[in-house]
């Protein structure tokens, strides 16, 4: 009895396992792919394919793409050629497109399908500006891509020579035009057709040849977690240049201006996330300096008197900065607006000197009645005077300065002896806190 009971409980549990790998072999995962080839797209597919290798038998990469980076195309391509499991490039939905590098990862993947309205291809290599590489270079970087575009359509027995025409004539194609012409597999315009369409088709995976056996087959859809999708808007050539553009202005207009952290926390934070997505971009560091410089210059005219010829040679560096600042390390296949990024500049700009010029006015300007008031009243430090700090008076945050160069710590109070522009002289106020202390705060 107890051996006919120990099979039993073998039985079930060879049944279970059985179970639980038919339906891991039926799990289909679903992912969208959208945006700019990237750093950011470069760690998606590489996190969603180690886990697909435990988790999923099949993986399908909806993709929408208008191109972007060869250093993270040729190393996405080379997680899909390397993948455990079957990976399926879909261009879908209908409108969508595989451009530039976009192709690459079409011709990468063990199926390649499209949905109707679909487009794909115009691979050749140009700036980020949207321009043309040079002769020299172009025709080195042109040949390199389409090498290896010819590889990738040659290890999945697709058309090298239809192929090699969208790195070298820049060819794009239709979903109906790729499949005649043998560069895609099939056209599919909803998960269940694609699934029939390659339901029985052979692939060849890294460890072998696997026949893909999709008659009962669950979906998962996966998600890009926030924090990449966060990254990726950051890591946009003009959304990075404009958070580091800003961010370096509203520092110096918390250095100019009294009172207060806002401006400063506000700056120190967008040049942060602006220099997080330039480190995800190919820069060229040529680029990044002449923006700051172009900006210390324009500062500069300003301290010195106005709005004159260094502002003007600062507006240079500004827009040379501009652009040059994105490189292209091997023929980047991505663009952006260079006449938005030019308008948004030259307006942000144009405010920043207006501004600051109002500021430095009004500082030159001889004091007011309003502010001599200020002289005698009594305020407490906030920030330690060493000899400059911030001081809490008259219902303001005042930056100040003692007048004989002492330390005075936080939480002493102090007594305005005048004021300078926007900047208080005060003295220790040895008498200690009273009732004016406390009417004056």
């Amino acid at each position: 009895m107890k051996r006919l009971l120990c099979l039993l409980l073998l039985v079930v549990a060879l049944l279970a396992c059985q179970a639980g790998a038919a339906e891991k072999s039926a799990l289909v995962m679903v992912v969208p792919l959208d945006g700019t080839v990237g750093t950011v797209m470069e760690t998606y597919v590489i996190d969603v394919l180690n886990r697909a290798a435990e988790e999923a038998y099949l993986v399908v990469f909806e993709l929408d793409t208008p191109g972007g980076l060869v250093t993270s195309m040729t190393e996405i391509t080379k997680q899909i050629t390397q993948a455990r499991v079957p990976v399926v490039l879909w261009v879908y939905p209908s409108g969508a497109r595989a451009a530039s590098a976009g192709a690459f990862l079409v011709m990468s993947a063990h199926v390649a399908a499209m949905a109707p309205g679909t487009r794909m291809g115009a691979a050749h290599p140009v700036l980020a500006s949207g321009g043309d590489v040079d002769d020299t270079m172009g025709e080195k970087i042109t040949n390199d891509l389409a090498a290896q575009m010819r590889s990738l359509a040659s290890a999945r027995g697709r058309n090298t020579h239809v192929a090699e025409k969208m790195v070298t004539e820049s060819l794009s194609l239709t979903a109906e035009e790729a499949l005649k012409a043998g560069v895609i597999d099939c056209v599919a315009a909803d998960l269940e057709s694609l699934m029939a369409a390659i339901d029985g088709r052979t692939v060849n995976l890294a460890t072998g040849d696997v026949t893909l056996d999709l008659s009962n087959y669950k979906v998962f859809y996966e998600e890009m977690p926030a924090r990449l999708r966060a990254l990726e808007f950051i890591s946009r050539p003009d959304v990075a240049y404009l958070l580091l553009v800003l961010g370096i202005y509203a520092i110096i207009f918390e250095v100019l201006s009294p009172g207060g952290f806002v401006m400063g926390a506000a700056g120190a934070i967008m040049v942060l996330l602006g220099a997080y997505g330039l480190r995800m971009l190919p820069l060229n560091w040529a680029g990044v300096i002449l923006l700051v410089a172009g900006i210390i210059v324009m500062v500069l005219d300003l301290f010195i008197g106005g709005i004159g010829i260094l502002s003007a040679f600062g507006a240079v560096a500004l827009i040379v900065g501009s652009l040059i600042i994105y490189r292209a390390p091997g023929g980047e296949l991505l663009r952006f607006s260079m006449t938005f990024l030019a308008g948004a500049i030259i307006v942000l700009s144009l405010f920043f000197a207006v501004a600051a010029w109002a500021v430095l006015r009004a500082m030159k300007r001889k004091v007011a009645s309003g502010r001599e008031e200020l002289v005698g009243m009594t305020g407490k430090v906030v920030q330690d005077l060493n000899p400059e700090g911030t001081v809490f008076c008259r219902g303001e945050y005042w930056k100040a300065k003692s007048t004989d160069g002492s330390l005075i710590g936080k939480d002493e109070w102090v007594v305005v002896e005048s004021v300078d522009g926007f900047v208080l002289k005060v003295k220790r106020n040895d008498g200690g806190r009273n009732e004016d202390v406390r009417r004056n705060i």
